[in-house]
């Protein structure tokens, strides 16, 4: 399977519940999911969570605080993303990453990273 191939998106109503996949065959020093708003030409995706491989801190962004988990199955070479409490603000295309320290020194910032594969669309309605 395909490196850093985000999976599990979907459309859903405002309140539900989603879990994003991705999987990535290497180590790496942090993982990581950024959301790409719709109708947003030009712009860099948003930083959702990341995920340090060494000790397991997470950082969020403040927007999914308390809703969205991110963590990792080492044996299945997988990291998640789940998603509750699903807002419409959330609509969007997800994209997974993983890097090295350099990278993952940068947090929540795509620039920081350069290995991307195709996103998974999720879209919330009202």
């Amino acid at each position: 399977q395909a490196d850093l191939v985000a999976s599990g998106g979907g459309s859903v109503a405002a309140g539900d519940s989603l879990r994003l996949s991705c999987t990535v065959s290497y180590s790496s020093f942090c993982l990581a999911w950024f959301r790409l708003a719709p109708q947003a030409p030009g712009k860099d995706a948003e930083g959702v969570a990341l995920f340090f491989t060494r000790d397991g801190r997470t950082f969020y962004a403040d927007a999914v605080k308390g809703r969205f988990t991110i963590s990792q199955d080492r044996l299945k070479n997988t990291f998640y993303l789940q998603m509750n409490g699903l807002k419409p603000e959330d609509t969007g295309t997800y994209y997974c990453t993983a890097g090295e320290i350099n990278s993952c020194s940068g947090g929540l910032k795509a620039k920081s990273y350069n290995l991307w594969g195709p996103g998974t669309q999720v879209a919330v309605s009202s």
